[in-house]
């Protein structure tokens, strides 16, 4: 339904696949979260069940990257005007790139000449809040000419595809005993829900419960690290939380975590 109203079903086809959307650097508010006098769906909603993938992310301009705060949390995008409001989806999975400064010269073997503020000034082109809520935050080192002729990962793609299937049907299967039949992943669960679904154990509490005291962690924060090590349980085939799952979906959310420290 989004992309016949923006005009992107020709003749009367239905969409067969996810959708990939991935918007230059340059594009507009309106462009990325809908608009208009008679508002359109922007790309935050054309990616509705699929992926929005950003690129270049601190190069975006920062007020609207921080217009993607409300459609992350809530699902949905709200277009409001003196007459009128639409709401248009917005469940999309983001996904983001950048390069640790605007020079490109991070990676070893490269220098910056402005150093450390060129890295710093350009990674706060992209607000705290906004880093909140991006779960899994990875530095990725460059590649290497020895790195390319390795071999491939012990654990393929398919293999990789295997175990999310079985991560995502324990799932359902979990949200379904809690009476939560519209949930489909652990992304969307509720506080309420996730304290009674994503409880680590012992071990595992005391180390949240140290990370929210030492480094900072936000309400929010401390939710969707639940969620993340929830998911790492499931993955593992596991259906208690345990400290392992918490250190890792931790240390994904290290990056937020030393620019609050820093702050």
């Amino acid at each position: 339904m989004v992309h016949s109203l923006a005009g992107e079903l020709m003749g009367g086809k239905l969409a067969s696949r996810r959708p990939f959307r991935a918007p230059h650097h340059s594009a507009s508010m309106a462009a990325l979260v809908g608009g208009g006098s008679r508002p359109k769906p922007g790309e935050v909603s054309l990616a509705h069940l699929g992926v929005l993938f950003l690129d270049e992310l601190p190069e975006f301009t920062p007020q609207v990257l921080d217009s993607l705060r409300q459609p992350i949390e809530t699902g949905e995008t709200v277009i409001a005007r003196a007459n009128h409001r639409v709401v248009y989806p917005s469940r999309f999975q983001l996904v983001a790139a950048m390069n640790p400064c605007r020079c490109g010269g991070g990676s070893p073997g490269q220098s910056c000449k402005r150093g450390p503020r060129c890295a710093s000034d350009y990674q706060a082109r992209v607000s705290g809040p906004l880093m909140d809520r991006i779960d899994l935050q990875i530095e990725v080192p460059a590649v290497s000419a020895a790195d390319l002729v390795l071999p491939p990962p012990v654990e393929g793609s398919a293999d990789v595809r295997i175990r999310v299937d079985a991560a995502r049907q324990r799932q359902r299967e979990r949200f379904r005993a809690h009476g939560a039949t519209r949930i489909r992943t652990n992304a969307e669960c509720s506080g309420e829900l996730l304290e009674k679904t994503a409880m680590p154990d012992g071990e595992g509490r005391a180390l949240l419960r140290q990370a929210a005291d030492t480094l900072g962690l936000s309400a929010r924060g401390f939710h969707r690290t639940l969620k993340v090590a929830r998911t790492l349980a499931d993955l593992d085939g596991v259906e208690e939380v345990g400290q392992i799952h918490i250190a890792e979906a931790l240390s994904y959310r290290g990056e937020s975590l030393r620019q609050r420290q820093v702050a």
